[in-house]
């Protein structure tokens, strides 16, 4: 009988030992999970370190602590972008473009049927055959003389049928001009059947809004070219940024899809009223020795040069 009490002591203390190795197997593994789980947390935050430091370098030759980055695109200056229209309304007859197409200045792009672009020519016409002869009426009847009231009407009704057919013919002949017709062409080789359309700039055809046959309102945009020759960079900067972005200020810029490839620019204009929607200003910097492959509206990131 007493031996049931040291079994019972001994199993105890077994139990006991067992225990605490479990507890403390337990509390290794515990150990090594955190330990593991905090070595991965800090090398992903390295990662994710070092992947923010190279979305920010825009190029090597900005390489400037905290130096902002603009966000952009390409557009090209208003001088630089003509909308082709016509200042009379018709049906397309022939178009001879297509978007992406360079044109050169005064080339056709399409010409306009309409009736009353015929009806014009032949007044032009009619107008200057007259003026011809009451300009000769004119000039007769005022070497008669004005003795008697009868001569004096008769210069008087010459003079004003010859400078009231004076104002049609010229009249007749702005229009014309003003629809970029050659008057020579009209007096050399008589009336043209249809209007031609040409381009009033060099450059290249975009937004292409004609096609054979469909009627062109007077005033409607068939087209337009853009001439790609100096760029510019439309760029947004907020308040926090307005006093680095001066007028003369040399900015270095990459264009999306052309690779690390870094662009020169300066800044030329400084728009002076903001935007309400996200209190943005825009910016403008004309673009150091433009690439062929540039096209209004590629987006640029960019930043100022040897920082600030």
């Amino acid at each position: 009988m007493k031996l049931y009490p040291i079994h019972l002591t001994a199993a105890v203390a077994m139990a006991s030992l067992m225990l605490a190795c479990g507890g403390k197997t337990e509390t290794a593994t515990g150990n090594t999970e955190a330990g593991t789980a905090q070595t991965t947390d800090t090398a992903k935050a390295g990662e994710d370190s070092k992947d923010t430091l190279t979305a920010d370098a825009v190029t090597s030759a900005t390489n400037v602590a905290n130096s902002p980055t603009f966000n952009g695109v390409l557009v090209v200056s208003p001088d630089k972008l003509a909308t082709v229209s016509s200042t009379m309304g018709g049906r397309i007859h022939r178009l001879y473009v297509m978007p992406g197409k360079a044109v050169s200045r005064g080339q056709v792009i399409a010409t306009l049927d309409d009736p009353d672009f015929i009806s014009l020519q032949q007044t032009y016409l009619e107008a200057n055959a007259q003026l011809e002869y009451l300009k000769q009426e004119y000039s007769r009847q005022h070497a008669l003389g004005t003795k008697d009231a009868a001569s004096q009407k008769k210069v008087q009704q010459s003079k004003a049928d010859y400078l009231a057919m004076k104002s049609r013919a010229m009249a007749a002949e702005a229009q014309l001009r003003a629809l970029g017709v050659n008057l020579q062409q009209i007096k050399n080789g008589g009336i043209m059947t249809y209007l031609p359309i040409t381009a009033p700039i060099s450059g290249y055809v975009t937004n292409l809004n004609a096609n054979t046959g469909k009627y062109i309102e007077e005033g409607s945009p068939i087209c337009d070219v853009i001439n790609k020759t100096s760029p510019l960079l439309q760029l947004t900067v907020y308040e926090k940024d307005l006093q680095l972005m001066t007028v003369g200020r040399e900015l270095a810029f990459r264009v999306n899809g052309m690779g690390k490839k870094t662009f020169s620019a300066t800044v030329i204009s400084v728009d002076q009223a903001v935007d309400k929607t996200d209190y943005s200003i825009k910016a403008y910097a004309r673009v150091k020795d433009a690439h062929q492959s540039f096209r209004p509206g590629m987006y640029v990131r960019a930043k100022i040069k040897g920082g600030v």
